[in-house]
């Protein structure tokens, strides 16, 4: 890694001014169109990307780039509304900036939230996948570089990023709200174009059921920096080639927006749970 620990450590002392002597247990990343939720925290602290020492801005659509600090189900939670990506031109590190600076602050729980577009032609978009593993086969890694001990070891396990306890009590939660959860592998890709019909073939042949620009890369660094992972994909349209359609970034957040009821009572229940 080649951002040097003092700087994650000066972004941390930055929101502590801002936070007093409040410690998160859970960060949620909240992804394309996803953000609703951050203003569901009570008693909550609104601090933007650009307020945090070093750290990257936001620029993609959807994605407001600010930390919202407060209580949700009781829980002490930090929220990402929105995040970076390696597509707007930065590091794989740089994408996983804020990540590590919250977990300086103390969060032990990473729930990482995206929209993205389904592989899986037996599903239909505006279902909900538990990402079961991920497949991230194109660019750099966050831990590409010296290894900052500060945060955990070199060449980390990959073999259980998403906590299997963790999934078990989603699959509870959402038996309990009578919701149909899918539960499979996201396929990283780096964007930002959106996929080719060959790319989505292929990645479904490697047992791929979603495709999207973002997550394995801040999973990664979780499970690096020790965390327990959650991971949600919020299926917003078939994939590339599999109907025919043009994509475009609206009809995600469109889609997002429409399924946010149920997204949000989801996360809620597993927060409730934890």
């Amino acid at each position: 890694m080649s951002i040097p620990f003092d700087h994650y450590r000066e972004s941390a002392d930055a929101l502590r001014r801002k936070t007093g002597d409040f410690i998160p247990r859970v960060l949620l990343i909240l992804g394309s169109g996803l953000g609703a939720l951050a203003d569901q925290i009570q008693t909550s602290v609104r601090v933007p990307f650009s307020a945090s020492p070093h750290a990257p801005v936001s620029t993609a659509p959807g994605h407001t780039g600010a930390l919202v600090f407060g209580v949700l189900e009781g829980v002490p939670v930090v929220a990402m509304q929105g995040r970076v990506h390696a597509y707007e031109g930065y590091s794989m590190e740089q994408v996983c900036y804020l990540l590590r600076v919250v977990r300086l602050l103390g969060a032990e729980t990473l729930v990482a939230t995206n929209a993205a577009g389904c592989i899986n032609i037996g599903w239909e978009p505006g279902d909900i996948m538990l990402i079961s593993d991920h497949i991230k086969l194109c660019g750099e890694s966050p831990l590409s570089g010296e290894n900052l001990p500060q945060f955990g070891p070199p060449f980390p396990a990959c073999t259980r990023l998403y906590n299997p306890r963790l999934r078990a009590l989603v699959r509870s939660v959402a038996a309990e709200q009578g919701l149909t959860l899918r539960e499979g592998v996201y396929m990283y890709f780096l964007g930002p174009q959106y996929e080719t019909p060959a790319e989505i073939r292929a990645a479904r042949t490697l047992g791929a059921d979603a495709a999207g620009m973002s997550t394995a890369p801040e999973v990664i660094a979780a499970g690096h920096c020790g965390m327990e992972v959650l991971g949600f994909t919020f299926l917003t349209n078939m994939a590339a080639g599999v109907t025919g359609e043009r994509l475009d970034e609206q009809e995600v957040i469109r889609a997002a927006e429409a399924g946010k009821t149920r997204f949000t009572a989801l996360v809620r229940g597993c927060l409730r749970s934890l």
